[in-house]
Formats: C-alpha cells, sequence, structure tokens
C-alpha cells in the first residue's frame, strides 16, 4: 500500500507547492495596511507661491524615521528641512527651505502603518508650471524585492508552524492520549516547533530591510536590528521567541514523562490519578502557551490597529486557536492514519473526538470569521471592489470545501464505528486489526527483525503474500530447539509478521481507506488555504481601501481651480460607532478679508450625514494670531455653512475642524493652507 501511496502524495505536494508559489507571486510585494488618504499641496496640483511644509494624512497612524518623507526638485536635489513630525491625528509635515524655483517636486514616503507592513510611495506636484525632472526612482523598495518574497514565506512557515505545533499537541492531549508515544507523531509536533522558531529568528533577521531599503545585504545589519528590536513588531517577535523556549518544556514533558504514564499498564489508582494531574496541567499549560503565542501575531498586526482593537485582539487570538485545532488536528490525524505503529492502533473513538473538536473549532471560526470580515470590510460591496474582499471569497469557498470533505470523513467514520459493532468477540480474536483497529494507520515495524534476522525473515515481514509461509516457517522452526539467541531472533520476526498481517488487513478495508482519501484532501485544501489567509494579511483591508478612493477621488476628478476658492479634505475617526468619515471645507474666495465657508461631512462611502456638531477655527502661527472661531450654520443633511469668515492677513493658515459624532467621541483634525 505505501508503494501505491507515495508517487500520490508526492503529486498532491508539488501541485500544492505550485498553488502556493502562484498565491505568493499574485500577492503585492509591499502590500499595505495603511493608505495614503490626502495631501497638501495635493498630487498633481499647480500651485501660484511655494508652500513652506509637505503634509501627508494617513488612513491610520505611521511610524516614520528620519529620511520616510522627501521632497525632490526637478534636479533630484532633497528640499525639505529638518525631520518629519506629527502634527495632528494621522498627518504628518516636514518643512521645506525657502524660495524654491518654480517647477515639478517630487514627494516620496516610505513609513510603516501600525499593523506593521511597509507604505510607500511618491507623488508630484508643480510651482508656479510643471516642468521636466530627472527623478525617476524614488528609492521605495521596502517591501518588495527578494526580501519581500522571503519575508511572505517566513510569514507562511510561521503560520503553517505554528498551525502544527499547537494542533498536533491538542489532539494528542484531547483525542488520542496513546499517540504520545507514536514517533511519527512527535516527529510532526516538533517540526512544528522548529519550523516557527527558524520563521520566527529569520523574520526578526529581514524586518529592519523590508520595512526600509529591500536590500538583502542589509539583513544582517545590527543597527537596523536594534531599531527592529524597539518597534512594536520586533517586542512581539522576541515575545514569541520567549514562548517558543516555554513551548519546548511543555513538547518535552509531553513526549517524555507524559507518554510513559500512557504506556504503563495496570490498573493502580494512584498511576491513574498521576496521569490525570499530569495531563489536566499540561493542558492548561498548554493553552497558556499557545495562546501567548497567538497573541504575538494580534498585537502587532491587522487586530492591534483601527476599528474596536480591544475587542478585536481577543477575537483574534481565538480564530487563531481554532485554525489550529482543525487544521493542526487534521495534519496530526492523518498523520495517525498512515504512519501510527500496529503496536498503538487509533481507535474510531479518537477519531470521533477529533470529529467533535473540529466542529467546535468550526463554529469559533464562523463567530470570529463574521466578526473580522466586518471590521476589515464595513460594506458588502468591499467583497467585490477590494483585493481584500476577493481573496476573503476565495477563502470562503474553501473553508465550505473542507467543511464537506469533513462531513465526508464523518460518514466513513461512522462506517467504521459499525463495523466494530457488528464484529462479535471471535471475530475480534481473529482479525483484531480489521474489527478493533479499523482506522489505525500502520507501517511495519520490522526494523529490528530486518537487522537481526535471516533474508527469508525479512521477506515474511515485509511482502503479505509470503506472510502464511512465514508463519508456518516459524512455527515448525519454534519446535525444534534453539539457543537464547535464536529464540531472540525467532519472537522478532513472529513480531515482525505479525505487523506485516495486521498492516495488510486493514488496508484492505475500504472505510479505513475511504477515511484516509478524505482526510488526504481535506489536509490538501488546508495547504492552499492557508496560503489564501497569509496573503490576506498582506493586504489592505477593504475597508481601509475604501475610504482612500473617497478621500481621494473628489480631489483626483475635480477640475482645477482658478477661481482662488480653497478646498481641503480631513479623515477623521473618532473611535466610536460610525465614527469615521470626511469632512471636507470649500473656503471661497480664500482671500484677505471676508470669505464663505461650506463645511460637508461624509460617510467612508461617501454618502453626507449628520453629527451632533461641528466647529472650525482658523489660526496663523507665524503671527500669532487665532485660533479665530467660525461656528458654521446647519444647512442640510452633511452641510454647514458659514459667510463673512475674516481673514485678517495672509500666511499660512492652519484650519482645524472639531468632529463629535456622539456625548462622549470627539476628534479635531488640522490641515495647513495658504490664504490670502
Amino acid at each position: 500500500m505505501t508503494r501505491t501511496i507515495t508517487p500520490r502524495l508526492r503529486t498532491l505536494v508539488l501541485l500544492l507547492l505550485a498553488v502556493t508559489g502562484a498565491l505568493f507571486a499574485g500577492a503585492a510585494p509591499a502590500s499595505a495596511h495603511a493608505a495614503l488618504t490626502g495631501s497638501d499641496p495635493a498630487q498633481g496640483v499647480v500651485v501660484d507661491r511655494a508652500p513652506t511644509q509637505i503634509s501627508l494624512t494617513f488612513s491610520e497612524q505611521v511610524a516614520m524615521g528620519d529620511n520616510s518623507l522627501r521632497v525632490l526638485d526637478p534636479k533630484g536635489k532633497p528640499v525639505q528641512s529638518g525631520k518629519p513630525a506629527n502634527v495632528s491625528g494621522t498627518t504628518y509635515a516636514v518643512r521645506l527651505h525657502a524660495g524654491l524655483a518654480d517647477g515639478t517636486y517630487t514627494v516620496a514616503y516610505q513609513v510603516v502603518s501600525a499593523d506593521s507592513h511597509p507604505v510607500a510611495g511618491a507623488y508630484t506636484f508643480s510651482i508656479g508650471a510643471p516642468s521636466r525632472t530627472v527623478v525617476s526612482d524614488t528609492g521605495a523598495g521596502a517591501g518588495g524585492g527578494a526580501v519581500g518574497w522571503l519575508y511572505a514565506v517566513g510569514r507562511y512557515l510561521s503560520y503553517a508552524g505554528f498551525i502544527v505545533l499547537a494542533g498536533g499537541a491538542a489532539f494528542v492531549l484531547a483525542c488520542w492520549r496513546q499517540g504520545a508515544g507514536v514517533r511519527a507523531l512527535q516527529r510532526l509536533v516538533v517540526g512544528g516547533w522548529l519550523t516557527l522558531t527558524a520563521a520566527t529568528l529569520g523574520l526578526l533577521l529581514l524586518r529592519g530591510s523590508y520595512t526600509s531599503s529591500g536590500k538583502l545585504g542589509d539583513v544582517f545589519d545590527l543597527d537596523l536590528l536594534g531599531q527592529v528590536l524597539q518597534t512594536k513588531t520586533g517586542a512581539a517577535l522576541v515575545s514569541r521567541l520567549l514562548l517558543l523556549a516555554a513551548a519546548a518544556l511543555f513538547v518535552a514533558v509531553l513526549f517524555g514523562a507524559y507518554a510513559r504514564r500512557e504506556e504503563e499498564e495496570g490498573a493502580d489508582e494512584d498511576a491513574a490519578a498521576e496521569r490525570r494531574d499530569l495531563g489536566f496541567g499540561l493542558a492548561i499549560g498548554g493553552i497558556v502557551v499557545a495562546a501567548g503565542l497567538a497573541a504575538s501575531w494580534a498585537m502587532a498586526e491587522h487586530a492591534s490597529t483601527g476599528l474596536q482593537p480591544g475587542i478585536a485582539m481577543p477575537v483574534d487570538i481565538v480564530h487563531l486557536l481554532a485554525v489550529a485545532c482543525w487544521f493542526g488536528g487534521l495534519t496530526a490525524l492523518l498523520v495517525a492514519l498512515y504512519r501510527a505503529p500496529a503496536d498503538t492502533p487509533l481507535g474510531t473513538d479518537a477519531v470521533r473526538r477529533f470529529s467533535r473538536l473540529a466542529f467546535g473549532s468550526v463554529l469559533a471560526l464562523v463567530v470570529t470569521g463574521v466578526y473580522q470580515s466586518w471590521r476589515q470590510l464595513g460594506s458588502w460591496s468591499a467583497f467585490t471592489d477590494t483585493r481584500y474582499g476577493q481573496l476573503l471569497l476565495v477563502k470562503l469557498g474553501l473553508v465550505a470545501v473542507m467543511v464537506g470533505l469533513a462531513w465526508i470523513s464523518r460518514r466513513w467514520t461512522g462506517r467504521l464505528a459499525e463495523g466494530v459493532t457488528v464484529a462479535g468477540p471471535k471475530e475480534e480474536a481473529e482479525v483484531p486489526a480489521a474489527a478493533t483497529v479499523p482506522t489505525g494507520a500502520a507501517t511495519a515495524e520490522a526494523g529490528g527483525a530486518g537487522q537481526a534476522g535471516t533474508g527469508e525473515a525479512a521477506v515474511a515481514a515485509t511482502e503479505p503474500s509470503g506472510t502464511e509461509a512465514g508463519e508456518a516457517r516459524l512455527t515448525a522452526e519454534d519446535e525444534a530447539p534453539a539457543d537464547p539467541g535464536r529464540a531472540a531472533q525467532l519472537a522478532r520476526q513472529r513480531v515482525a509478521v505479525e505487523s506485516a498481517r495486521r498492516k495488510r488487513l486493514r488496508d484492505a478495508d475500504p472505510s479505513r481507506a475511504g477515511l484516509r482519501r478524505s482526510v488526504l484532501a481535506e489536509a490538501g485544501v488546508a495547504i492552499v488555504l492557508l496560503a489564501v489567509t497569509t496573503a490576506l494579511t498582506q493586504t489592505e483591508p477593504g475597508r481601509t481601501e475604501q475610504e482612500a478612493r473617497a478621500a481621494t477621488a473628489p480631489a483626483a476628478s475635480s477640475p482645477a481651480d482658478t477661481s482662488g476658492a480653497l478646498t481641503l479634505d480631513m479623515p477623521f475617526d473618532t473611535g466610536g460607532k460610525n465614527g469615521k468619515g470626511l469632512v471636507r471645507i470649500d473656503l471661497d474666495p480664500a482671500r484677505v478679508g471676508a470669505n464663505e465657508m461650506h463645511l460637508y461631512v461624509q460617510r467612508p462611502d461617501g454618502r453626507p450625514y449628520d453629527i451632533p456638531e461641528v466647529k472650525v477655527a482658523l489660526t496663523l502661527k507665524a503671527k500669532k494670531i487665532g485660533p479665530l472661531p467660525v461656528a458654521p450654520e446647519h444647512i442640510t443633511t452633511g452641510h454647514w455653512a458659514a459667510s463673512g469668515v475674516q481673514v485678517p492677513m495672509a500666511g499660512d493658515w492652519e484650519v482645524a475642524v472639531t468632529v463629535r459624532t456622539s456625548d462622549i467621541d470627539q476628534v479635531t483634525v488640522s490641515k495647513n493652507a495658504q490664504i490670502g
């Protein structure tokens, strides 16, 4: 049976690797979760006079370095002065040199979003009139190239290692305690630990280059590594390594002391109580360590920023644990079905217990997944209009396929259980492998016999067609006198023959073969599903993408302003219910003296809506004038206006808008604008 399965497994693995590679290749190398929602001056505009500073507004807070925001003149020379600074909320600015000449200027930015992903881009604006520029490469290499690809692979391996480690251990403790002594399961769980540890170390080394230069040569730069350790993501990776040390102790006890106690025979009450206490302690410790490892993702990625992070992080932890129990337990079940030895059978009770564990995991995934989808998408249209939504639809389809395959596996399990019930005592004695161990995946444990036995015994142990002849020969030899060495050799040969007989009988069981095929198909879909999930974590959420579109679309579609009127778009987020949106101010004619102001409030999807209160204040910091309050009157839904707004003198005015969306949820956003 092993010879016929191996080519199929090899083909399946190659196919899944190809699909995984295609998914990684299709994902944008620098997929960012913070989006540029506004800039001053705006992209592509032509201003009459040189601005004193450049400001950028993002959809969430970002981390900036000394060179994160650069402004280059037409010849490629930097013209910014000093370091970029956070001026208000999610708006960041850098001062410019005085007396800039006319021409086209390039603004290049390279920052790190609050959920750990690099954000890089560039745009141009012109002073006086557009001109030719020599700037073509802004140096925004973060998140791309070979380093970006390696980082994506590291993320996939870290998820896979965690799932196998946590899920495999959960399968042993909750479903099949005898599996603690099975070498194949031990190698699986230890392999998960090694994979997660190696991937975490790799991510820690790659992190500095991934978020800055994108060069392979910077991977071992100790200065970059020191900077990474001071960030939220660096702290999360170090915490994960510390928790992996605790996980190593857990694995050692699980496959050491606990496995030995499970193998002990006898009904001594004290020994049984000791086994139960040790199992309970391992379960509690395993849950704590697994939850801590899951938290190392939640505290540094999607869940840690945006809407309701206090709820999103615990939900993300539960989601990851449910994935590990389902996918990791499924992997352990597959290994047990194919590799469990004949003397440690996998019974239908263990398969049934895993079926219940998987069902509970699916329920947890549904509840947490619905919340996460609402949080990351925000609208039904985001399912089809954004890349995140499209990947999520693929993920939902794969989950549905896995649930269907799981239902088929449950049917095979039921048939196996019926086979056990029908078999009588005599039948169990005659065919113990088929009747009492229907789901045990065993290989012939003939290693010892093969080393010490004769060639004839090895043939009898490995070829089913020669099993009966081998048994007859061993019986005949057993009747003859033999020295102790020969007797031990014959005993080993008898064990090998019996193991081969059991394996042959099990492989002939159609119910068990059907279960193996369905579980193998589930595992194959799970590998692809994990690749899609990894791509999702590197893709800008649909809610953020739509907000960025709503904020930038009006500025991109409006014609060039020749009347002197000023328009400012400022995204806001008060943190409460319906607390996100966009406030737009139109000031006409934006000159010294009386002006007319119109203020519009929009939802992220562009629809107007009313809020309890909105206030405006104008400040000219250079002359220490202001703040000058403006109290606009409500006109219609989402529209306020004020006439006779006095601007006493020309200059770089700060326009601050205070938005209140409830009794306690309020925020002030601002932008600088040249008025007069």
